[in-house]
């Protein structure tokens, strides 16, 4: 009976603990990118005559191209992060870096809510302004590798999929917490309130976030394919090198699975809210704001909802399968989804973007499983981040920017589309080389 009683204990901490590391990684994750979607939408809204004015004077397009700009920026110091962090995390764990990244992040989201505009201090403005959205994007680029190895190297081998799904489930909600804040801050303000001092207090509220996730990751036990790595001793004392010189056709994979969806997600998350509302004469269509960013929010909870899907359907047939479907989802959608958002219609527009946020999550929740088993333990913190971060570079960095620059020389929304079926196409190739992994054990002992 001692036995029993002994083994339903173990059982009972055990989905205790795998229920913390899924709270720990979705609401951490949710939390950093909160800050990092309220650059995004603030860049779209208001930063571009804040921060950016001299260039808006004369030619107020260019400054909101800058701002778009300002986004892609802090994407070319993701690398470094995941450099940094994957190194450290390989070495010294996956919590420790969990914790660090959050805290850099909202470190860097709160002094955004205070820093003085360009008609306050002049030039020094934008510039500490991107110094910051560098941070930031440092900050990210080791996130999503230590969220993604938490939840998958503490699943069961058949539910990788389910618990990888819950930090990819982190964007949509930081998504949907981003734009309610937003919508909330914008509906409830005049436009002068909400350009003089308003667009601060999303920023600020990151503080109140940042200490919720840091006390649930706290509670976070360290990866057991981590412990078990420092039990064998085999960690290995140049990650990094070993990496490169034994699984560089991998980092390039993971990032050209990426891409298409990156660069999509982002055009959600920041590019479609601000080509509805601007006004005509700025090249956009003109909508009122307020149904534009619930019609957002919703299509996010869609996001969510297809993410999730997209885990828990990988591990029934297969990660590669699932990227499949959702790339080709997302191919045959591209255009048909600006002709929609064309009408200026908010209903048709939120039809756009919730069909857009099915093969977005098909093509994303199976992601951090995927990545964790195309890689062997003791370089994994490193190879699903360096990838993760190349990714986003060649994804959503400048996918905005693209999307505008597209928009005003060719004065044809559905360009934009054309961009997205080219990335859509390569991305559906890169997964296509990959042997399936579904199932692969992820110990120390295993090397693709």
């Amino acid at each position: 009976m001692a036995l029993t009683t002994d083994h339903v204990d173990s059982g009972r901490a055990k989905r205790l603990e795998e229920r913390r590391v899924l709270a720990g990684t979705m609401v951490g994750t949710t939390i950093e990118w909160y800050d990092f979607f309220i650059y995004a939408q603030a860049a779209g809204l208001v930063l571009a005559g804040l921060y950016f004015a001299p260039l808006g004077s004369d030619n107020p397009a260019l400054a909101q191209l800058v701002a778009w700009a300002s986004i892609g920026i802090s994407f070319l110091f993701r690398p470094l992060g995941a450099i940094v962090a994957g190194h450290l995390g390989d070495r010294l764990g996956r919590k420790a870096m969990l914790v660090l990244t959050l805290v850099m992040m909202g470190a860097a989201t709160a002094l955004i809510g205070v820093l003085p505009t360009y008609s306050q201090i002049g030039v020094a403005a934008p510039l500490l302004l991107i110094l910051l959205r560098i941070l930031q994007g440092f900050s990210a680029g080791g996130e999503w590798g230590g969220a993604a190895l938490m939840s998958v190297e503490h699943a069961p081998a058949n539910r990788r999929g389910f618990f990888g799904a819950y930090p990819q489930i982190g964007v949509p909600s930081g998504l949907i917490l981003a734009t309610g804040v937003m919508l909330i801050v914008t509906s409830s303000m005049s436009e002068e309130a909400l350009l003089a001092w308003g667009w601060r207090i999303p920023f600020l509220v990151s503080v109140l976030l940042i200490i919720i996730g840091y006390v649930i990751r706290q509670a976070v036990t360290e990866s057991p394919v981590f412990l078990e790595i420092q039990e064998r001793k085999k960690e290995s004392a140049a990650p990094l090198r070993d990496l490169f010189k034994n699984n560089a056709r991998q980092v390039i994979l993971t990032a050209l699975i990426f891409i298409a969806n990156n660069a999509a997600g982002y055009l959600l998350i920041a590019f479609f809210a601000s080509y509805a509302t601007k006004p005509a004469e700025l090249g956009g269509l003109g909508m009122e704001r307020s149904p534009v960013l619930v019609a957002s929010t919703v299509a996010a909870v869609f996001w969510l909802a297809a993410t999730m899907f997209g885990g828990i359907l990988s591990d029934k047939i297969g990660r590669i399968r699932t990227f499949q479907i959702g790339y080709v989802w997302i191919f045959l959608w591209a255009i048909p989804m600006f002709l929609l958002i064309d009408t200026k219609n908010v209903i048709w527009f939120a039809v756009a973007l919730l069909v857009l946020a099915i093969g977005l999550g098909l093509s994303y929740g199976p992601q951090a499983a995927l990545y964790a088993e195309m890689f062997p333990a003791n370089v994994r913190y490193s190879g699903v981040s360096i990838g993760y971060a190349l990714g986003a570079i060649l994804g959503g960095a400048f996918a905005p920017l693209i999307a505008q620059l597209l928009l005003d020389e060719t004065g044809w929304s559905p360009s934009i589309g054309i961009y997205i079926m080219v990335l859509a196409a390569i991305s559906f190739g890169a997964v296509s080389m990959v042997k399936e992994t579904r199932g692969i054990p992820l110990g120390v002992s295993h090397h693709d």
